[in-house]
């Protein structure tokens, strides 16, 4: 378990502050993460890598010269923000354009995208590789679904090295999915991990068994088994490995790059002799071994765990593998002479969001949309352990947190909005910026994106009508729709679709606001304690769908807890 934290809501940050100052020589801090400290030549691609807390040394140990330009990080497992991911990108950013390469999950995907609109339409070209190596999470035929573990390490390494050797940014893309597509991974597990300040880890297993193809986010294993010997170990790892072949590829003098990567707990020297017995069964499958890496290099927390990548070369590829980079964590060749960025690119220029023109009404009614912001706040502050516990079952465990995070930052930018004279719908929007940002995963997207709409509907102009209202929700439910989920999917929007529905009839009968409203929370309810007999079809869970039968969604019960919360 986790032992030396302070408040654990502020442990991802409390921990980047002490990375960077543990790691001048190379990191910055910046908005949403780290960028490098030092500089790059006009016209660089910048690399920029990232996702949640708790991986390190991904991300931001990755950062330096010949790897990544900068690491957006979210809260631990969890998603950085649009914002984050812009604010890292911008500051990396070097006049050649951005590549984004991560991990191929929901929330990442999400927010990612989000940002690379933003970048865009600020004229700053921008491209993605995701990165999709492991073998367990999807079958062949759906390679494009499967998720981004240690392989992330193989694809962001490449990467960096082409656009350090100054490649433009198609040719960067282009050998960062080269790369991809020639990287698989497989991992086993022999206990969960645990958060800090939660008693129990995400996922236990039985003394002697082990989890095979467990997530890095505390996501359980797909089966288990005995734990083996060493040996049988690598016998394992190397089967299921050899028995997938990139395309192209025949094991006969074929190169490949070994990654043994400890996920948090288990010792270097139990790695090393897991090693010994990898690289006699690749040799004797007749493959030639390139400058392996054994270590940690993608964990998971403090989880006791093992992952395999094999990282098959052509002649490209293994000199962007053996070129030289300078991180905090990672390094090959000799150091590079490099000149430090300067002390006027790095002053933060952070402004808050401007107030624009509201009428007396709007102004009025502003402080009752930031007192629901109160109130939401402290009824998902009560229910964060169980939302959390719900979100274990098949998830990741962390939308308690990330709901309990995205609620205190709405509520006191929703504050500040109303002290400086903000009508309802600027004091919305901003909430829902501050939401998003801080929230991360892909529940902050998606409540930055209903907040937003929200705003944007009610507007400064008026204090709102039932009939505004009803609209307003009716552009969330429509925002929260847009990301791709539909009623049955087991998400939140099975609880949110139901609830528009019936406020919008009620409203349009001639109910008033509060009945109705009332009304459409017991169907809410209602719906959110129905996805217990739902399989997930989006997310995370949908890796592990029938361990999530018996329970319900708990994107779909918080909505629930807090549109009930607000109807008085």
């Amino acid at each position: 378990m986790t032992r030396l934290f302070n408040d654990p809501a502020d442990f991802a940050d409390e921990a980047a502050e002490g990375f960077v100052a543990a790691n001048e020589r190379w990191v910055r801090r910046v908005h949403g993460g780290v960028a490098r400290a030092t500089t790059s030549p006009d016209g660089t691609v910048a690399v920029v890598i990232g996702g949640g807390s708790g991986h390190y040394p991904a991300f931001a140990g990755l950062v330096g010269h010949g790897l990544a330009a900068g690491a957006a990080m979210g809260n631990l497992f969890a998603s950085p923000s649009a914002q984050q991911v812009a604010g890292v990108a911008r500051a990396a950013e070097h006049g050649g354009g951005v590549l984004f390469s991560y991990g191929n999950y929901a929330g990442d995907v999400l927010n990612f995208d989000a940002a690379s609109r933003t970048l865009e339409a600020e004229g700053i070209p921008v491209r993605t590789v995701l990165v999709t190596d492991d073998v367990v999470s999807a079958p062949a035929e759906r390679a494009a679904e499967r998720r981004g573990i240690a392989g992330d390490l193989c694809v962001f390494k490449v990467a960096g090295a082409a656009a350090e050797r100054g490649d433009d940014l198609d040719t960067v893309t282009a050998v960062a999915e080269r790369a991809n597509d020639r990287t698989r991974s497989f991992g086993v597990a022999f206990s969960g991990c645990s958060l800090p300040g939660s008693e129990e880890p995400l996922f236990t297993v039985p003394e002697g068994r082990m989890a095979i193809g467990m997530g890095i986010h505390g996501e359980r294993g797909i089966d288990e088994t005995d734990v083996p010997t060493a040996d049988g170990l690598a016998d394992l790892l190397v089967a299921r490995l050899l028995d997938e072949l990139p395309d192209g590829v025949t094991l006969d003098g074929a190169r490949v790059v070994p990654v043994l990567n400890g996920l948090g707990s288990v010792k270097y020297e139990e790695l090393f002799v897991v090693y010994r017995s990898v690289q006699r069964r690749l040799v004797e499958a007749g493959v030639v071994i390139v400058e392996p890496e054994v270590g940690e290099l993608v964990t998971s927390f403090d989880m006791a765990g093992v992952s395999l990548t094999l990282f098959w070369l052509d002649d490209e590829l293994e000199e962007l593998w053996s070129a030289a980079c300078d991180t905090p964590a990672f390094r090959k060749g000799g150091a590079v002479p490099q000149e430090r960025v300067s002390a006027e690119e790095r002053a933060a220029d952070v402004a808050p969001d401007a107030v624009g023109p509201a009428s007396d009404a709007s102004r009025a009614a502003a402080p009752h949309v930031a007192a629901g912001f109160s109130t939401v706040r402290s009824v998902l502050d009560e229910h964060a352990d169980e939302l959390g516990r719900i979100d274990a079952v098949a998830g990741d465990g962390d939308h308690g947190i990330g709901m309990q995070r995205g609620s205190h930052a709405a509520d006191a930018a929703a504050a500040d909005a109303v002290a400086r004279g903000a009508g309802v719908g600027t004091v919305l929007r901003i909430a829902a910026d501050a939401w998003s940002d801080k929230a991360g995963g892909t529940s902050g997207a998606i409540w930055g994106a209903a907040l937003e709409a929200l705003g944007r509907v009610l507007g400064d102009e008026d204090a709102p009508s039932s009939a505004q209202v009803a609209d307003a929700v009716d552009a969330a439910t429509e925002a929260v729709l847009a990301f791709g989920a539909v009623p049955g999917d087991k998400t939140m929007v099975d609880a949110l679709v139901p609830f528009a529905e019936t406020l919008r009839a009620r409203v349009d009968g001639g109910a008033a606001l509060a009945d109705a409203w009332t009304a459409a929370a017991a169907e809410a309810r209602r719906a959110a304690d129905g996805t217990a007999e739902l399989l997930p079809r989006k997310g995370r869970a949908r890796t592990h769908a029938e361990q999530a039968v018996g329970t319900p969604d708990p994107g779909a019960v918080s909505f629930a807890l807090i549109v009930e919360v607000l109807a008085p």
